[in-house]
């Protein structure tokens, strides 16, 4: 499949490892951003926030939100989440994978395989 793919994410997170070795498994050629060493900018996000909204790239549920202050947490909106991710990008559900504008968040491998229509 020679369609333009990226997957977003951190290289040590375990759902990033499942996704990449789906695709692997299921010969899906991929480029791998990661965001520890890469960052992400505010236009990307602001995309994605359109695709998918933004309340669903924002990770509530992972450390590095429930270690953010409370003034940060409360009463955000999508600008202020936008911020948020773009200064820690550890606060965006993984991965992200980007198949030529189509946005899928999270791994879960049915999704996957509709997407790339393997049955």
């Amino acid at each position: 499949m020679s369609a333009a793919i990226t997957i977003y994410g951190i290289k040590s997170c375990d759902t990033m490892r499942k996704a990449m070795k789906w695709l692997q498994a299921h010969n899906v050629v991929y480029q791998f951003h990661d965001y520890k060493t890469q960052g992400i900018d505010t236009a990307t996000l602001k995309k994605w926030a359109q695709s998918v909204g933004w309340e669903k790239l924002l990770n509530k549920a992972g450390t590095t939100f429930r270690k953010l202050p409370d003034s940060e947490k409360e009463n955000i909106d999508e600008e202020r989440a936008l911020a948020l991710m773009v200064a820690y990008p550890s606060l965006i559900k993984r991965p992200v994978l980007d198949r030529e504008g189509k946005i899928i968040v999270g791994f879960k491998p049915e999704v996957y395989m509709d997407l790339f229509a393997i049955h």
